[in-house]
């Protein structure tokens, strides 16, 4: 662990407010974790213990937090024996937490228009984010693409927020984003209603191709889910010349610095290095990651 996370990452007994179930052995867990809530930042992520028989935890990114009154929710899908146990849980109960660990995203500056792209168990990173960007100055007009390949974990409805270069009848939303006044558009190859029928980059090159060369240098990208989907929104963002931030996901053991079990090669100012998701990342600039 660096110096710089030292009395940042706190060990808390979280009771379980509510472990929701949704199609697609998915789950959206919320705990009552003060020290989490209060700490966290997008693309945070928290290492919980599953079940007091299971020694190993497991990484879970932050969705969503409220600090005033001390919960964390995490969307996760079971996967494995940790995550099934962690499917039981009932309110009431009481879990280790771990966290929050990790670098966040960093906030655009110069850049307007943030287009955040989340995919699958990388939606999390993405909600977060945007509930943080919705909170800043109002020149910023954030756009969310999410895609899964399994139900997504909301009821979804269509949008009514126009959106330039979106193929007609893409107008599925995620209902949040929409109470937040946030466009947000949603990509499947299941053919799910109102839904992009294709790759998540593939809609985002629809907008970016919407919009004027001014409007598309305001852009930053800022993306999360599996590595063949983060791989593509490096390379798109290269096409465009655009600054783009990914949060990778990694198998992690420890999850704190000291096994460098979830070390990914990364471009630094003296040359390739070996540099660890956990707490070196997990989000990195796009173009430092070799994919």
């Amino acid at each position: 662990m660096s110096k710089e996370d030292r009395n940042s990452i706190f060990l808390e007994s979280a009771e379980v407010l509510a472990n929701d179930a949704f199609p697609g052995d998915q789950y959206v867990l919320r705990v009552q974790a003060p020290k989490l809530a209060a700490a966290a930042r997008a693309g945070s992520f928290a290492h919980l213990q599953c079940d007091a028989l299971l020694p190993m935890r497991r990484p879970l990114s932050v969705m969503r937090v409220d600090a005033r009154r001390g919960w964390a929710e995490f969307l996760y899908k079971v996967v494995g024996s940790g995550t099934a146990l962690l499917s039981e849980k009932q309110a009431g109960q009481v879990l280790s937490i771990l966290g929050p660990i990790g670098v966040p995203f960093s906030a655009p500056d110069s850049h307007p228009l943030p287009l955040l792209i989340g995919g699958g168990v990388g939606i999390p990173p993405m909600v977060f984010l945007a509930d943080d960007l919705r909170g800043r100055e109002p020149r910023l007009q954030p756009f969310v693409i999410m895609g899964s390949e399994v139900p997504f974990p909301f009821t979804t409805r269509p949008s009514q927020t126009l959106v330039a270069g979106m193929p007609a009848g893409v107008i599925a939303c995620m209902p949040l984003m929409e109470d937040w006044g946030i466009a947000s558009r949603l990509a499947s190859l299941q053919g799910y209603p109102g839904c992009y029928d294709g790759y998540v980059t593939d809609l985002a090159r629809a907008w970016l191709d919407s919009l004027d060369e001014e409007r598309r240098r305001q852009v930053t990208i800022y993306a999360c889910g599996p590595t063949p989907m983060l791989s593509a929104t490096a390379a798109l963002a290269r096409e465009y010349s655009l600054p783009c931030q990914v949060c990778l996901e990694e198998y992690m053991a420890c999850a704190v610095g000291g096994c460098a079990g979830c070390a990914v090669r990364i471009d630094t100012p003296q040359g390739p290095a070996m540099k660890r998701v956990c707490v070196d990342g997990p989000v990195f600039d796009a173009y430092s990651v070799h994919f």
